[in-house]
């Protein structure tokens, strides 16, 4: 089997058989599973933002807990506003460039781009924050696991890789069972558990007997600055529950039509269920006297005035929550852990969704490589999978897979996107309103404006808390991962700029070459060679010669013997090399004749064998690959292949031809058999 054969044979079975361009419908997506593909990050949210909530509050002990509720109606008002707002964009940007096509067409370049750096940093923390969360819910219920949470990560990264390169839509369906089943757990047990605080039933959860010291300094009654700056604290670490909201406006190309509509209402479940998930467990934790600090800091845990023992295991608030409400129902807490665990895994796959469009759209505005916008064989954008892939798997590294150390690098870009684009969606509405004359658009219209400039003043209000109260915790390096997005994108941009540049035709593009000097590289007096000279008359050069690098005298004459024999016609120019170079005494050669005629083009033709076996390319053609390489970088030198396919290249054809007119279970239903039908004839 030739090397390609086995690249596809494993590309098959890895991702599934390929996708024509045709059947790109084929993958949109229907709300039903829109919303667990997109919206699974900002759902698994969860998870983690009531744990810091808590964990904030706790600094100043567990007297402060009382605004926990507060705290989580402020996030779910911000929560509102900003998904009412990306409603509105998703209506007037359609197209799936989401923050960063609002911030580019309103506010201009420098906004798309600072905004598109935002989101890049984001969904790359996105992937390696859920993963590693991941990862160490894995290590806690699996000892094995333990101390080797990097490898569990990584692997974990390459599953979700490999699962998202067969396509958005198969993804998409895997995908939709547990986040449905999360949603179920999480949503089930808090409505059971509000059953129970009216019928007065409701129980302790297991850290309900404990005392929290407050940390150094926060032990005395707070004054109004101190209580405000602690409730931005917590505020600030709650506004993770809105990472992935955005997702959605990014993905509108992948709905069922109307996209838009489909995306708005999309938004408008997602809204509903994360609040509704995120509140519930804020004011059930509260209610049943939830006591928790930041896992590094368990000392200032008491009981009875005793510190806990050394292996006292914290574990998270909706563990304790479920185990408490569950406590004559062992199954349903082990169901709730369970999901929880897999769904913080799978919130990565936000991210492997919305960060290959973005880079889809990068790539077509030239701010990106263009290899990130080519869809792969099941029309995904494979690149752009494979390189968020790579990000991850770096800063999953880089962090040691710590959950706590990525989450300070939170919040800060999406934040930032999240003001660019309401504020790029207000200039939208008062242009739009300037042209308007319809007074019933012209009031929707207005609606949109006011529900965008709420939006602005939400997020605004959050980036400046987030700034304040998390820079020095590490928000300073996700700032400097955008500086540095945003260099590499403004690059990118100018080198294509300067290249397309460079590459406008003129009309010194008009002007032949005075001389075509062709010469063909020898090696030994057969086909290929033959086939190499015959092609080369065929196009008239106006001087022709074969060239043979000398590195063994009696071959050397052999060469010239056999040449005067056959009597080709063509004079034999022998190059000798003492220090028995092939590559260096031809390229050297080529740039003679160049330089004695700068006008002229020097044509090289080289014979190539075409090899049917992959470890056949191992002992063929590695001095024509060295050879080519350098040639392409010598000015007025033409660089010819001439194929001559060997017995083995014709047996792989044919072996290729039968597998894709081969007819496999399930082609008839879809249709693919008739199309292999018509190509055949």
């Amino acid at each position: 089997m030739s090397l390609v054969g086995v690249g596809d044979v494993s590309k098959r079975i890895l991702l599934g058989r390929k996708l024509r361009s045709a059947q790109l419908g084929e993958t949109l997506l229907p709300k039903r599973i829109a919303l667990p593909v997109f919206a699974s990050d900002a759902l698994s949210s969860v998870a983690y933002a009531p744990d810091e909530v808590f964990i904030m509050l706790a600094i100043a002990g567990a007297s402060a807990y009382v605004w926990s509720w507060k705290i989580a109606i402020a996030v779910a008002l911000v929560m509102a506003a900003v998904i009412a707002s990306y409603r509105q964009t998703v209506h007037a940007y359609p197209s799936g460039g989401g923050d960063y096509e609002v911030a580019t067409v309103n506010l201009g370049r420098t906004a798309g781009t600072t905004v598109a750096s935002a989101l890049l940093v984001d969904y790359v923390l996105t992937v390696a924050v859920s993963i590693s969360s991941g990862a160490q819910y894995a290590a806690a219920a699996i000892p094995a696991f333990l101390h080797h949470e990097v490898m569990v990560a990584v692997v974990m990264v390459v599953l979700l890789t490999a699962m998202n390169l067969r396509g958005i839509r198969e993804s998409g369906t895997f995908f939709a069972v547990p986040t449905y089943l999360f949603m179920f757990a999480i949503l089930g047990m808090c409505l059971y558990g509000f059953v129970q605080m009216a019928s007065g039933t409701l129980p302790d959860v297991e850290s309900a007997n404990l005392e929290i010291a407050p940390d150094e300094g926060w032990e005395q009654p707070l004054t109004t600055i101190g209580l405000l700056f602690l409730l931005a604290r917590a505020f600030s670490s709650g506004c993770a529950a809105l990472t992935g909201v955005e997702a959605i406006s990014n993905g509108v190309p992948a709905f069922q039509r109307p996209k838009s509509k489909n995306a708005a209402t999309t938004l408008l479940l997602l809204a509903m269920i994360a609040i509704s998930m995120m509140v519930s467990v804020i004011v059930l934790a509260k209610q049943m006297g939830l006591r928790y600090v930041d896992p590094h800091d368990l000392e200032k845990l008491t009981l009875n005035g005793e510190p806990l023992p050394g292996n006292y295991d914290q574990h998270t608030v909706i563990a304790q929550i479920a185990r408490a409400v569950f406590i004559d129902f062992s199954p349903g807490f082990y169901f709730v852990v369970t999901v929880t665990g897999v769904i913080l895994v799978l919130a990565a796959n936000t991210a492997f969704n919305g960060f290959p469009v973005l880079g889809s759209i990068l790539a077509k505005d030239g701010y990106a490589p263009r290899a990130l916008g080519a869809r792969g064989d099941r029309l995904a954008y494979s690149n752009g999978i494979v390189f968020l892939a790579v990000l991850a798997i770096v800063l999953i590294i880089a962090f040691d897979a710590e959950t706590t150390k990525l989450i300070q690098l939170y919040i800060v870009g999406v934040f930032v996107s999240f003001n660019l684009s309401q504020l790029g969606m207000i200039r939208h509405w008062t242009r739009a309103l300037a042209t308007e004359r319809d007074p019933q658009e012209r009031r929707r219209m207005f609606r949109s404006r006011v529900i965008n400039a709420v939006g602005l003043t939400f997020t605004a209000v959050v980036l400046v808390v987030v700034l304040i109260t998390k820079f020095l915790a590490g928000a300073w390096i996700t700032i400097l991962a955008m500086g540095f997005f945003f260099v590499v994108m403004r690059g990118i941009k100018s080198h294509y700029n300067s290249v397309e540049l460079e590459l406008a035709a003129d009309e010194t593009d008009k002007a032949l070459p005075t001389r075509v000097h062709a010469i063909v590289l020898v090696s030994k007096l057969h086909k290929p060679t033959l086939r190499a000279l015959a092609f080369a008359k065929a196009t008239r050069p106006n001087s022709l010669e074969g060239v043979y690098v000398s590195v063994d005298a009696a071959e050397t004459a052999r060469l010239l013997e056999e040449w005067d024999d056959r009597n080709t016609g063509v004079p034999l120019k022998v190059l000798h090399s003492p220090y028995r170079e092939v590559v260096k005494p031809i390229v050297e050669y080529a740039t003679a004749i160049r330089g004695a005629n700068p006008r002229a083009v020097v044509a090289v033709y080289i014979p190539e064998y075409v090899v049917g076996r992959w470890w056949e390319q191992l002992l063929h053609n590695q001095t024509a690959l060295r050879l080519k390489g350098r040639l392409l970088f010598t000015p007025g030198v033409m660089v010819t292949s001439v194929p001559y396919q060997l017995r083995s290249s014709q047996i792989a054809r044919e072996r290729e031809e039968r597998e894709e007119t081969r007819v496999r279970p399930g082609d008839l239903r879809r249709g693919r058999a008739e199309d292999r039908d018509r190509q055949v004839q």
